[in-house]
C-alpha cells in the first residue's frame, strides 16, 4: 500500500511538472506586433548544410514553424501541407522554414523522401525553441511543440499560431497572406532592399 500511494504522488507530480512546463513556454511566446527574435543556425536545404540567420530573410516575409520530429504522422502531414502550398506561399513572397530538434541527417532523409522544397533548421541546443516559446513542448522527449510564426519584411510577428491543425495549418496561412497587401519591390537605393535568397 505503501508503495502504490508513493507512485501515486510521482506520477502525480511528474503530471504537474509537465503541466507547468508547458505553462510556462506558452508564457514566453512572443506575440504579435513583437520583433521576431533573431537567430544564427545552420540549414538543410536538399542534401547540403548551409549557414543561415533570419537577418538573410530581411525585405521578405516568413513562416518559421516548430514541429516536434521529422517522418512522424502529424509532423510529415504538416510538411507536406507546406509543399504542396508552397508554389503559391513562394508567389506571394513568403519563404517557409521548418525547425526541430532532428539532426541534419533526419532532416535529409525527411527531405528526400517527401520532396520538400524548403529548408530545415538545425536546433539541437533548442536556442531557437527557447527563444519561440517552443521548447519541450513534450517534455518527456525533449521535443518541440506545434507552433508557428508569419514574421513581415520588416521583422515582426505578424500572425501567431498556437494550436495547429497540420492537415490545414498551410492553407491557414495563405488565407492571411492573401489579404495583406503586396509586398513593395524596392528601388536600387533602398535600405531596406531583400538579400539573395540562401542557396
Amino acid at each position: 500500500m505503501a508503495r502504490m500511494s508513493i507512485l501515486v504522488l510521482v506520477v502525480g507530480a511528474v503530471i504537474v511538472g509537465l503541466i507547468l512546463s508547458s505553462r510556462s513556454a506558452r508564457a514566453d511566446m512572443p506575440k504579435e506586433g513583437d520583433a521576431a527574435p533573431a537567430f544564427e543556425t545552420e540549414m538543410v536545404v536538399g542534401d547540403q548544410v548551409k549557414p543561415i540567420k533570419l537577418s538573410d530573410y530581411a525585405g521578405r516575409r516568413v513562416v518559421l514553424y516548430f514541429y516536434p520530429k521529422d517522418q512522424t504522422p502529424g509532423c510529415t502531414k504538416e510538411a507536406c501541407a507546406f509543399r504542396d502550398g508552397y508554389a503559391e506561399l513562394a508567389k506571394a513572397g513568403v519563404e517557409v522554414l521548418g525547425c526541430s530538434v532532428d539532426s541534419a541527417k533526419a532532416h535529409k532523409d525527411f527531405i528526400k523522401k517527401y520532396g520538400l522544397p524548403f529548408p530545415l533548421l538545425l536546433d539541437p541546443d533548442k536556442k531557437i525553441a527557447t527563444l519561440y516559446g517552443a521548447a519541450n513542448g513534450i517534455p518527456v522527449l525533449g521535443l518541440n511543440r506545434r507552433i508557428t510564426y508569419v514574421i513581415d519584411e520588416k521583422g515582426s510577428i505578424i500572425k501567431v499560431y498556437p494550436q495547429v491543425d497540420p492537415a490545414l495549418h498551410a492553407g491557414e496561412i495563405l488565407q492571411v497572406l492573401n489579404g495583406l497587401p503586396p509586398l513593395a519591390t524596392p528601388t536600387a537605393s533602398a535600405s531596406a532592399a531583400p538579400l539573395a535568397k540562401p542557396k
